[in-house]
């Protein structure tokens, strides 16, 4: 009799603990079966949160390591797995790609974003489109007045993320939200089934989105930029209220680092990250790490200030995410990484003695179209090479080619053999002699090129450096020459610096992954951001995403007996008794 009663009260619970699907009565909302076959259907964790800085190279954390406090990098890196030598195997270093590349666990030559921006002369003849861009939707949330600008979508990332496959695999039941300061780098990591995307108004620092993901912003995203907190961070940024670029004069500092959390912060109570069945993802990217940088380079002291200021700005949120979590930090995943590094500035490199120098695009390019209208079009001064170029790609003006009757391999082979003496006829800003050496000044060099043919036929060299290039062919573009300086060089002028080179410092990033799964320690030994993907995939019990070409790191995995989440707080007996019986009298 006693087992029979255990076999139909075993019966009952069953029946029960598995809801068919249909709609909830008590919030309308659509109910489906809970599933136990991975942890994505458990809600273990509660959250992920992909944590992306912004030009954050992989040397700052130990650089810097005696700067931090408390619960930021030091929580991380202690109770963490912490990879020391994580480096990007591609060229392709901007934040465009990086940030694809880290939610896709693909380079660009499996997810296709190969730059920020790039000529599309189908869609546009007058400049570049942005990565991001799409005319088929609109701007959400700008302020009146604003210039009408075209919408963003992730139309061009042609690979799913590990937030699509979260979405996928639990139909839908799991959120995934993407916050940054630039469009980019809220929207690529993120994924095509995100439920939303937010990034700034750069004049006004307005968060906006697209209508990609709704058609108004929500009530708390509008009561957020409604608020004093703009004008709170116009004060801490010491900028004029009437600044008409938030994004130039707060974000380099370290008051749009707080105002970027406080919006994410925002978003997790609002839509309630972590409070269902199921894990849900925040995808996060700093961007006042890489504004600052670009302007004073990685060795300058306000660089060391921005870090440590991102420091106590993630003591700060990893603190509060531990009380407004279910479980706390225990039931968080984190991974925290970079887009890309970045170069020393050229003029300081260069008093060290290597040739550090800086190209002068605008005469480079000058010096290939003369070449090249005196091979096919001798006395005339056609533009064979498109305006508003930036190195390593040189975009090709395959029209002008076409009517001149050449097609894509005469053009680009044309472009490749005259780039080494345009390059030689270059001058660079350090020609003269420095009086404190007798050193000669550095030359802008060639270290090598290659056509989109050739790297979309991988018809390349079999070495390792010649598989960084292959992973950096997109057949975005149109006709194209990739053309690679020698390290440490680039294009522009004044004492800025920049990246988008396929030498380590703009490869080496930051990885460190922090939860309930992960061994804390060091661990040495190359690693690539490409890892992140499938590692949390494994993890979930979920697909990688569709083009991922990176490895588990399972050295820096506990035993699956040895992984523990925060158990829900237990609810008294009699407290237990009133409430089913205040139930049962509704």
């Amino acid at each position: 009799m006693a087992k029979r009663v255990f076999a139909c009260l075993m019966i009952w619970a069953l029946a029960f603990s598995f809801t068919a699907p249909g709609f909830s009565q008590a919030s309308g909302k659509p109910v489906t079966a809970p599933r136990v076959s991975a942890n994505a259907y458990d809600a273990h964790p509660k959250l992920i949160v992909i944590l992306v800085l912004d030009q954050f190279r992989g040397d700052y954390l130990e650089r810097y390591r005696s700067d931090f406090k408390a619960r930021g990098f030091k929580l991380l890196m202690e109770h963490g797995a912490y990879f020391s030598d994580c480096y990007y195997q591609y060229a392709n270093t901007e934040t465009a790609p990086g940030h694809s590349t880290i939610g896709t666990g693909a380079y660009t030559d499996g997810h296709g974003i190969g730059s920020n921006e790039w000529w599309d002369l189908g869609r546009n003849k007058d400049r570049p489109i942005t990565s991001v861009e799409d005319e088929r939707y609109a701007l959400v949330g700008l302020p009146a007045g604003a210039a009408v600008a075209p919408g963003a979508s992730p139309r061009n990332l042609i690979a799913s993320t590990i937030g699509d496959e979260l979405r996928l695999d639990t139909v839908g039941a799991s959120r995934v939200y993407g916050v940054s300061l630039k469009d980019r780098a809220a929207i690529l990591p993120a994924g095509a089934t995100a439920n939303g995307a937010f990034w700034i108004d750069q004049a006004s620092g307005r968060f906006i989105t697209s209508t990609y993901y709704m058609q108004q912003l929500p009530d708390w995203a509008q009561a957020f930029d409604d608020g004093p907190r703009i004008t709170q961070a116009l004060t801490e940024a010491q900028a004029p209220a009437d600044t008409k670029d938030f994004y130039r004069v707060v974000g380099p500092t370290p008051a749009g680092v707080s105002y970027e959390l406080d919006f994410a912060k925002a978003l997790i109570v609002a839509v309630g990250l972590g409070k269902d069945a199921t894990t849900d993802m925040l995808t996060l990217s700093i961007s006042s790490t890489d504004i600052l940088g670009h302007k004073v380079g990685p060795d300058a002291d306000e660089q060391r200030q921005m870090v440590d200021a991102v420091d106590a700005d993630l003591d700060s949120f990893l603190t509060w995410l531990d009380k407004n979590v279910e479980g706390g930090l225990g039931n968080v995943w984190i991974v925290l990484t970079a887009d890309h590094g970045i170069a020393p500035v050229p003029e300081n490199a260069a008093k060290l003695g290597l040739d550090a120098a800086r190209i002068d695009l605008k005469k480079l390019v000058d010096n290939l179209n003369y070449a090249v209208n005196q091979k096919f079009s001798p006395g005339e001064k056609i533009d064979y090479l498109l305006p508003k170029q930036s190195l390593p790609y040189l975009a090709l003006n395959q029209p002008a080619f076409e009517r001149a009757g050449i097609n894509e391999q005469e053009a680009e082979q044309a472009v490749e053999n005259f780039v080494p003496a345009a390059f030689a006829s270059l001058k660079t800003q350090s020609d003269e002699k420095s009086p404190a050496t007798a050193k000669l000044p550095p030359l802008a060099a060639l270290y090598r090129t290659y056509t989109r043919q050739q790297m979309q036929q991988g018809q390349l060299p079999d070495t390792a450096f010649g598989r960084i290039v292959s992973h950096s062919y997109s057949p975005n573009g149109g006709w194209y020459v990739m053309v690679v300086p020698e390290a440490f060089q680039m294009a522009g002028s004044g004492s800025a610096t920049t990246h988008f080179t396929p030498y380590s410092y703009d490869r080496h990033v930051p990885l460190v992954f922090y939860g309930a799964p992960f061994a804390a320690g060091t661990y040495r030994g190359l690693v690539e951001p490409v890892d992140i993907a499938p590692t949390f995939a494994s993890l979930l019990g979920v697909n990688a995403p569709s083009a991922s070409m990176g490895r588990v790191l399972t050295q820096a995995l506990k035993p699956a007996s040895e992984v523990v989440y925060p158990k829900p707080a237990p609810v008294h007996a009699r407290a237990a008794h009133r409430r089913a019986a205040s139930e049962s009298k509704q």
